[in-house]
């Protein structure tokens, strides 16, 4: 006899009416990889939504849902880097895409959730030109994104 098998998710592309919970499970990212609740300004998750409209406008964003049984279960965005400095780079060279706010909903954690988000995101950023992804991983991502062919590099930072 054949073990039953379990639910298989779907990935679909995310739209506006998507925004607020892609806002919401930015937030509970952050509260995951224990930022004290009293650290995030009240409306994050509306500041999350603005930005979200503005990278849909100005930068390309894509968002993505994670669906099993058409609830929603988990989330991510791509979109291109805007700098944090002039960029004097050909894009050939230097056009990065963004990938953030990867999250999964604990329950769903370990099935390829993430994994399969993640992809979607790399995918969606080679189609359309990019040069590069790059993200920010919390430690408990980090073998998935290494899995996926990520590397560490050199970002330095002093704390105060």
């Amino acid at each position: 006899m054949d073990a039953p098998t379990e639910p298989q998710f779907e990935i679909r592309e995310g739209d506006p009416g998507d925004d607020r919970f892609i806002a919401a499970a930015f937030r509970n990212m952050w509260l995951d990889i224990g930022v004290g609740a009293e650290n995030l300004v009240a409306d994050a998750e509306d500041r999350t939504v603005q930005f979200i409209e503005n990278a849909r406008a100005n930068l390309d964003l894509r968002s993505f849902v994670a669906e099993l049984g058409g609830e929603p279960i988990g989330g991510a965005a791509c979109q291109k880097f805007a700098g944090l400095y002039p960029n004097v780079l050909a894009p050939e060279h230097r056009l990065y895409g963004y990938i953030w706010g990867v999250y999964v909903d604990a329950t769903y954690r370990r099935r390829g959730v993430g994994e399969a988000l993640t992809s979607r995101c790399v995918a969606e950023l080679k189609k359309a030109g990019y040069s590069h992804a790059i993200l920010h991983a919390a430690p408990m991502g980090e073998g998935v994104y290494e899995g996926l062919g990520f590397r560490h590099t050199k970002e330095m930072r002093l704390d105060f």
